[in-house]
């Protein structure tokens, strides 16, 4: 549960934790219990994890700027963190929720994050980083709306509505699958697809008014199957990808990848019956589907289920390529701040490192893992951010994966990269497998200016868009093929890049980037938080006095 709170006993207790944050702004305080619970998305009764007792868990509502207090009980048997997809934590990379920067929360402790949705609007979420835990729920919205008197490009809509769509397991929990995983073995597909929690045994219904225009955020939240989403016989206007304001382009449906989220408006013109909401699995040998039913208030038909119609276009791949390319910056809107979206020039900046990032899959000592580069990430026994707020040796080096792919079989090593702050990086994803990949960089947007099929060369920047580039943290890449992004380091700090995929997250397809500053300014990064968690090699080490 969340509250609005100025001031009063909480915020005095919490002062400590929060004394980084800007008084100036708002506090929003939740206080979480993780604990396990009975779910049946699917009519299959099986253990979930839920936030306050609710499955999906409960959504935060915030406002660009506010400082974010969360309070997170941890009352399941084992060690437990989440993380904010998408938020960026500006010069503050311990509150990132992953085990490269934060400690886990015992069972039987609590931790809370003190966070800050600076300069962010737009539609995310939060999700569950260790283990498996994300296959059996703990995740839930993130919605950052605009300051007062801060333009947004469309008129506020008569309701906001949110779609937490992914694939699901039900013959395994998400101990089983761990376990799966930790003896070397590949994941089966996921069995089905869920709209907020539930499944195809269910009938969901969403009552709107006819006349009247609606936004639906939508975020994929699964483990592994990129989705389609589409309102049966509407089109859908898409607003903002990520909290950046797009052009507003009609669609009949959207493909989003694991790990995206975006922001359509759809209005109510059709003549007053029921109408499906229908999710399915993209580019998947076995294809399944879940539907929500939209009931207009003047409709004659109960709420019972509208009829399914889930048709796919021939070339699934020619199709969302070319829809992808089409999301592009809407350049004179607002953000988060009034002036246009469109007043940084990122293509006009100049490159000073290029990387090319290349998965592989391979079998190590006869166990299945996952690479980028050829380095298999191994977490090390003490969070990364802070062996090196400690200063502490042995952890982890920088340069541990190389800018480009190397030849030679796969090494197993904590991977971390070195750049610089306020570097100009171009990162290339390329993709020689037959899967879509999705990849996510935490702390930071960056632009998507190219991607297609093959090989990318230097003469693929001439594809490139310098111009309106959607920016976002989250990027598909099309099997046997490339996305370019151009990012801008900005934001110091230990920052996971991952893939979205979660079994090949889990099996080492990461790494984390190290942005450093020399300077060692509070410019440019906060102190450790007061009530940090410590652990492993850390354990012992002195906690900063910061001085409210």
């Amino acid at each position: 549960m969340g509250c609005w709170l100025s001031g009063g006993v909480w915020a005095i207790m919490t002062m400590a934790i929060i004394s980084f944050v800007h008084a100036e702004d708002p506090y929003r305080f939740f206080d979480w219990r993780v604990t396990y619970g009975n779910i049946s998305p699917l009519g299959i009764p099986q253990r979930g994890i839920l936030i306050n007792g609710q499955f999906p868990g409960p959504e935060i509502y915030s406002v660009t700027n506010d400082n974010l207090i969360i309070n997170v009980h941890n009352d399941l048997d084992e060690p437990f963190l989440l993380s904010w997809n998408g938020v960026q934590l500006r010069k503050n990379s311990y509150q990132d929720g992953v085990y490269g920067t934060t400690c886990p929360i015992p069972p039987g402790k609590n931790y809370t994050y003190a966070i800050q949705v600076k300069d962010q609007i737009g539609s995310f979420f939060y999700f569950p980083s260790l283990a498996l835990h994300k296959a059996a729920g703990g995740f839930g919205g993130i919605r950052i709306l605009s300051r007062p008197r801060i333009p947004v490009p469309f008129p506020e809509p008569a309701g906001d509505f949110t779609f937490l769509i992914g694939d699901w397991y039900t013959r395994h929990d998400h101990k089983a699958l761990k376990a799966l995983l930790d003896r070397g073995h590949r994941l089966p597909l996921p069995d089905e697809v869920l709209i907020n929690g539930q499944g195809v045994s269910f009938i969901s219904s969403l009552t709107v008014h006819r006349g009247k225009t609606y936004r639906f955020r939508i975020s994929n939240v699964g483990l592994q199957h990129s989705l389609n989403f589409k309102v049966v016989g509407h089109q859908m206007k898409l607003v903002e990808v990520e909290g950046t304001h797009t052009i507003q382009s009609m669609y009949t449906s959207l493909d989003i990848h694991v790990g995206q989220s975006c922001s359509v408006l759809v209005t109510m013109d059709q003549p007053a019956k029921n109408y499906s909401i229908v999710v399915a699995t993209r580019f998947a040998a076995t294809k399944h589907l879940v539907s929500a039913t939209l009931h207009y208030s003047n409709s004659r038909e109960g709420l019972s289920s509208a009829p399914i119609s889930a048709g796919q276009p021939a070339d699934e791949l020619d199709w969302s390529i070319k829809q992808a390319r089409s999301i592009r910056t809407n350049l004179t809107a607002s953000g988060p701040r009034p002036n246009p979206q469109g007043s940084y020039h990122y293509g006009q900046i100049k490159i000073s490192r290029t990387l090319i990032l290349e998965s592989s899959a391979s079998l190590v000592k006869r166990k299945q893992r996952y690479a980028i580069n050829g380095v298999s990430f191994v977490n090390a026994d003490t969070p990364l951010k802070l062996a090196d707020y400690f200063k502490i040796g042995g952890v982890f080096k920088v340069g541990s994966i190389p800018d480009k792919p190397k030849r030679g079989g796969m090494t197993l090593d904590t991977a971390v990269m070195g750049a610089e702050h306020r570097a100009f990086l171009e990162i290339v994803f390329q993709n020689r497998e037959k899967i879509v990949q999705s990849y996510h960089l935490d702390g930071y947007s960056f632009w998507v200016v190219g991607m297609d099929r093959g090989t990318w060369s230097h003469a693929s920047r001439r594809e490139y868009n310098l111009r309106d580039a959607v920016s976002r943290s989250t990027t598909q890449v099309y099997p046997e093929s490339w996305t370019a992004v151009y990012v801008a380091l900005d934001n110091v700090g230990m920052w996971n890049l991952r893939s979205e995929f979660w079994a090949r997250q889990y099996l080492g397809q990461q790494f984390y980037l190290r942005v450093y500053s020399p300077v060692h300014s509070l410019r440019d990064e906060y102190l450790l938080p007061n009530n940090a968690l410590l652990c492993g090699r850390a354990s012992n080490s002195h906690r900063p006095t910061i001085t409210p």
